[in-house]
């Protein structure tokens, strides 16, 4: 592997009476698209936190591209489930005001509004420009998102299922215009899923983890599929179910959820449709 971009070491969290991570360990590429998923409960989104700057590790650290986050910063977007638009700006003014705050001391009012309007473009979102959130459907909030988070030119984008909240054909959809977006800036990205499928498609790794308490990375496995990727495609490809089952076998065989006395001792795996880890 390359020199890490962005790197966690030894990394702890605990709360009051809760260990929640132990040992997190985990190097990132640049241009590398990262996916965690585990069980709900098992801090992925704590793992994200961290990394963000929002929640200071109990021990360990984060280096990015040299440097410890210890706050957050412009060079980490995070783009979570709930879209997180002002719903009394317009979609313009929303992806504005991060850019303005931003780039306000090196670029011109001009230059400003063009990189708006072209990462509003980028989204496929030029035509809902003076629309307020509440006018415009689910996937487009989430558009708008990516393209504030993209507008800030980060170093990475952190992505908390950005997608989770969306019906099936939305979903695909936006997931494409992701991954193409990623192809075409070569962002950084780490991405949480409870999506096995989702996973596979959209990764170069997927960082599979243990359940909490205590909750650390279990396995690493590397997505050996070709890019540009096609979902249609992918469905018979022989590696991409390889995939698909590595993951499925550490959720659900060696990572099962243990229920309450009397319950199922664990969720059968669903046999059509998207695969979740819930």
């Amino acid at each position: 592997m390359s020199k890490a971009y962005l790197s966690l070491s030894r990394v702890d969290m605990s709360f009051p009476g809760n260990l929640v991570l132990k040992g997190i360990d985990l190097d990132v590429r640049r241009g590398e698209y990262i996916s965690l998923i585990g069980h709900s409960g098992c801090g992925k989104s704590t793992v994200l936190n961290i990394v963000a700057g929002l929640l200071k590790a109990t021990s360990g650290g984060v280096l990015l591209d040299g440097r410890e986050v210890d706050a957050p910063g412009p060079d980490r977007a995070v783009v979570f489930q709930n879209h997180s638009l002002l719903p009394w700006l317009t979609v313009l003014q929303n992806v504005e005001l991060a850019v303005d705050k931003i780039f306000r001391g090196t670029r011109s009012a001009a230059e400003r509004r063009d990189w708006v309007l072209h990462n509003l473009a980028m989204v496929d979102m030029s035509h809902a420009l003076d629309r307020l959130p509440a006018q415009i459907s689910g996937g487009m909030k989430q558009r708008v998102g990516i393209a504030r988070a993209l507008a800030m030119e980060p170093k990475v984008l952190l992505l908390d299922e950005p997608f989770g909240a969306l019906d099936a054909l939305t979903r695909a959809h936006l997931q494409d215009e992701v991954i193409r977006i990623q192809a075409e800036l070569g962002n950084t990205v780490l991405m949480i899923t409870h999506d096995v499928d989702e996973a596979v498609l959209m990764s170069d790794r997927v960082v599979m983890m243990t359940n909490g308490p205590a909750a650390t990375i279990g396995q690493v496995m590397e997505v050996p599929l070709p890019r540009p990727r096609n979902r249609i495609e992918l469905a018979a490809d022989p590696a991409y179910n390889r995939c698909r089952q590595q993951i499925l076998s550490f959720l659900y065989e060696k990572q099962r959820k243990v229920e309450p006395l009397g319950a199922q001792s664990a969720a059968p795996i669903p046999k059509v449709g998207r695969v979740h880890a819930d």
